[in-house]
């Protein structure tokens, strides 16, 4: 941190403000207040009825040695209300989005402003600044100053070389300290209250990621990766930075930066916000009809395990052809080769001798199933006319892994392979990247993201840290955690291997995921083999949509359970998950506008101890029912509505 900086920093310690002008604005419902003073520094203060759930908290944006925001000069004030309806591309939660919110615009001398918005479930703010040619930013700071007793929900990591796929820790806010690990976003902080924050970003644009570390005293500071300036390869995917750039970021002159939002609200809320994508910015594309969001038959995590047939199985054609058949009995839009399909991770054009892509793709194509490539981030860097040559073979896609970075090079990374793949129509999934910060806004053939700690992680992934993703990760955009083992066991029960992996929870919990999660791209990540011998479980996930025209949050609580209505068309989908806790839990129907039958499926009566129990059932439903979930340990419970 620069000398100024800090002394940015050290002032916010002070408990007495220079005398200062405020501004306020309230959310449309008048429920939340934002306060944006001016004296020493630019501060914030937010709260949400009668409780402050943000002290105030200084916002500086250090250009080149000047800091914006301190010592500040307002030369102009602008209100505004902003009523949008966003139509969604790819709709991972609603067909359309509402962008409302009062906004204030705050302009300063020295050519920059700050826009402030208040929104009825959470605030934004972001820096712009107006200047000529190329600036350096070499820091940026927002110091949030929370309630002592505020719990703090983190994916912390030691450095910015991360997968972001650490399972949470859930520590009190005035234990966690300077001399800890930092954390990526989002973050999720609790009051005493009970008030939820959620914390993140979003139209994150030639600019590194935030991330976030304790400065003592219930306060959280910001902290970026500088922009490299050298860096040399790590073996086939990884790389080191040798040399720093002395800034965050050389960026044009005259743009906005990025929204940093903060949802605030109850369980529900939370799960239930757009904020990314109402602040993410807009598309690019002008002809979006090619993009095909759908579900993938999954190879890497079944170890391409098929039996019950007359070839040996492999990373060969004959393995890959079964896997489209089964993906075409059951309707599934793609299959992923994912590592192993070419001779050399580095070399994307030589295959292995027993794969043939462009055989793959025709018999794909003759069956309604388009094949997707996994490649190594740093191949593609070294080899961007790939693209373009499977592309033009019918490849409909690309699974990118291994960026594990999020500093300004590597976000403008991203950004040049979401816009050559639009140019060759290839949708995109991102893995080992950081969380959705707007550009599958921009560019929605960027389907989906991973960075999560998924069913990739076998043993590792437990219930107890996945029934914190609807209100944390999976609550600022799409998430491929890969569900669907049909080999579901009792997290003590979980000694899978790799050519026979398990997954923790019980078979109705692996279900309902499908309905739970978001994502453009929904793997099934079992055994075709294991899917044909579940009929009736793969018959229901094939039938799950990754797109929805509506959704509603049921009933949530973070840590502990989570029910989501989904509609599309006249279908109304429902899954409901939980951690180590069982749960009974009563939901109404009164989102149904007539009646309906109900198809479900259940923990069976041993589910606590047999993960793989389950029972599916009919019954008839109205608007005026409710419904009786009872879920087991690690359970779930899903069904549709017709």
């Amino acid at each position: 941190m620069t000398k100024i900086l800090f002394s940015v920093f050290m002032l916010l310690q002070c408990c007495a403000l220079a005398q200062a002008a405020t501004e306020r604005i309230a959310s449309p419902d008048g429920r939340i207040r934002l306060e944006v003073t001016t004296g020493d520094t630019l501060r914030m203060s937010v709260y949400y009825g009668d409780e402050q759930i943000l002290k105030p908290s200084a916002l500086c944006l250090q250009v080149q040695q000047e800091c914006l925001g301190v010592q500040p000069k307002v030369k102009g004030v602008q209100r505004q209300f902003i009523s949008r309806l966003l139509p969604n591309v790819v709709p991972i939660k609603n067909a359309f989005s509402r962008d409302e919110a009062q906004q204030l615009t705050m302009r300063f001398a020295g050519r920059y402003s700050v826009e402030f918005r208040a929104y009825n479930n959470g605030i934004a703010y972001r820096f712009l600044i107006d200047r000529k040619g190329k600036v350096d930013i070499t820091n940026e700071l927002l110091a949030l100053r929370l309630p002592a007793s505020s719990q703090a929900h983190l994916s912390k990591t030691r450095s910015f070389w991360t997968s972001y796929e650490e399972p949470y820790t859930h520590v009190a806010l005035a234990d966690y300290q300077s001399a800890d690990e930092m954390t990526h976003l989002p973050v999720l902080l609790e009051t005493e209250r009970g008030t939820k924050l959620l914390l993140s970003e979003s139209d994150v644009r030639d600019y590194p990621a935030m991330f976030l570390k304790s400065a003592g005293n219930s306060t959280l500071t910001t902290v970026f990766p500088k922009s490299p300036a050298t860096w040399e390869p790590i073996g086939d995917r990884g790389f080191n930075i040798t040399k720093e750039q002395p800034f965050i970021a050389r960026t044009d002159g005259k743009r906005s930066f990025p929204w940093r939002f903060m949802v605030v609200g109850d369980d529900k809320t939370i799960a239930a916000n757009e904020m990314e994508r109402v602040l993410g910015g807009q598309c690019q594309l002008a002809d979006v009809s090619w993009i095909k969001p759908g579900k993938v038959s999954w190879d890497w995590w079944n170890h391409w395990t098929i039996w019950n047939v007359d070839f040996e199985t492999g990373i060969n054609n004959q393995t890959y052809q079964y896997f489209i058949d089964f993906a075409a009995q059951y309707g599934l839009e793609y299959i992923l080769l994912d590592e192993g399909w070419n001779k050399d991770v580095r070399d994307p054009y030589t295959t292995r001798d027993d794969i043939d892509v462009r055989q793959l793709v025709e018999y794909g194509r003759q069956r309604g199933v388009g094949v997707i490539l996994w490649l190594a981030w740093l191949t593609v860097e070294n080899h961007m006319d790939l693209i373009k040559y499977y592309a033009d073979m019918g490849v409909k896609g690309l699974k990118i892994d291994f960026m594990d970075h999020s500093d300004q090079w590597m976000v403008n990374f991203y950004e040049r392979v979401a816009s050559e793949c639009a140019k060759n129509k290839l949708i995109v999934d991102f893995h080992g990247s950081f969380k959705p910060a707007g550009l599958e806004i921009r560019y929605p053939n960027v389907i989906s993201y991973e960075g999560v700690r998924g069913l990739e992680n076998g043993a590792g992934c437990v219930p107890d840290n996945t029934i914190w993703l609807p209100f944390i990760r999976n609550a600022v955009g799409a998430m491929d955690f890969t569900p669907g083992s049909m080999a579901s066991a009792q997290p003590e029960d979980n000694h899978g291997s790799g050519s026979l992996p398990m997954g923790s929870g019980t078979r109705a919990y692996q279900m309902a995921m499908y309905v739970c999660f978001e994502s453009g791209l929904q793997m099934l990540a079992d055994s075709p083999t294991r899917y044909m011998r579940e009929d009736e479980c793969t018959r229901y996930i094939a039938s799950v949509p990754t797109t929805w025209d509506e959704s509603r949050v049921l009933s949530a609580q973070v840590g502990s359970h989570y029910v989501v209505a989904r509609r599309k068309g006249a279908k109304w989908y429902i899954g409901a998950m939980t951690g180590s806790k069982p749960q009974q839990l009563t939901i109404k129907l009164d989102f149904l506008k007539t009646d309906g039958l109900l198809t479900g499926f259940r923990d069976g009566r041993n589910a606590h101890r047999i993960a793989v129990d389950y029972q599916r059932f009919n019954q008839h439903v109205s608007p005026d029912d409710t419904l009786t979930l009872r879920l087991a340990r690690n359970g779930g419970w899903c069904g549709v509505i017709e």
